[in-house]
């Protein structure tokens, strides 16, 4: 029997990870995490206004564009930041950035050359 290989998946796309930090309350869920290590969802809804199936969803949101991995630790799902996900964010913003560089040079100097 021929065997398949199984590619290990690709991470979301900076689009996910950028919608995914959009919302103010992943964002803080991100920072807590950051700050403070991986994290039980009770202990990370502590202080917000909702409910903990409320911080899941958000949790979720946050899974799926790679933040954060989730693991069993006893009777408890612990949370953990994926801090090379972050890392992309700012490799991206970065590349962004340098964009935006080379393109003020070139309008910069096209202004100067016609003055």
């Amino acid at each position: 029997m021929p065997s398949a290989d199984i590619a290990a998946p690709s991470p979301p796309p900076p689009a996910a990870l950028f919608a995914a930090l959009g919302d103010p309350t992943r964002l803080a869920l991100v920072q807590r995490l950051s700050r403070e290590g991986d994290q039980s969802i009770s202990r990370l809804g502590d202080g917000l206004p909702m409910s903990r199936q409320a911080v899941r969803k958000h949790l979720s949101v946050l899974e799926g564009a790679g933040l954060v991995s989730a693991s069993a630790r006893g009777r408890e799902q612990m949370f953990a930041l994926r801090r090379e996900r972050v890392a992309d964010a700012r490799d991206c913003l970065d590349a962004i950035a340098g964009q935006w560089d080379v393109m003020l040079l070139r309008l910069r100097d096209k202004l100067e050359t016609e003055s």
